[in-house]
């Protein structure tokens, strides 16, 4: 029997992503769909060029991304699953993964799209953005 609607995977990692390993913890034979979401450094932001970031997060963050993918989760009863870098980052870097599977593909993509919103407005992970003329910011935000 296949556990619906559970978190399959929900880690903060210092280590480099693999959507392979996502995309593979929420597949299954039932589902028709498998939408994975890969967010990654740009070399812009704002008008500024960006030539790395820094991601940095609460000692609880691990807790809030399991949270907010749980409650993806239960409301969608399809299984999820992400993981969110911290540490240093280059342009090209995968920032964030995301995947979810379903029957079908509009309710993939819509859980998928949702659930990367909130990970990105809820869970205290902050980004330290350092731009080629010297300067940085920080930004609350995951993806």
């Amino acid at each position: 029997m296949t556990d619906h609607g559970v978190v399959r995977l929900a880690e903060i990692r210092e280590q480099d992503l693999d959507p392979v390993e996502v995309e593979k913890a929420v597949d299954g034979p039932e589902f028709g769909a498998v939408v994975v979401f890969t967010g990654k450094v740009r070399n812009h932001d704002g008008g500024q060029a960006v030539t790395s970031l820094e991601y940095s997060a609460h000692p609880q963050a691990q807790r809030f991304l399991h949270q907010v993918c749980a409650e993806a989760a239960a409301a969608s009863g399809l299984p999820v699953a992400a993981t969110h870098r911290i540490g240093a980052l280059t342009i090209g870097d995968l920032a964030i993964v995301v995947a979810v599977a379903a029957p079908h593909r509009a309710e993939a993509f819509t859980v998928c799209h949702e659930l990367v919103d909130r990970i990105k407005h809820e869970v205290p992970i902050w980004k330290r953005q350092l731009f080629a003329d010297g300067l940085s910011e920080w930004v609350n935000a995951c993806g």
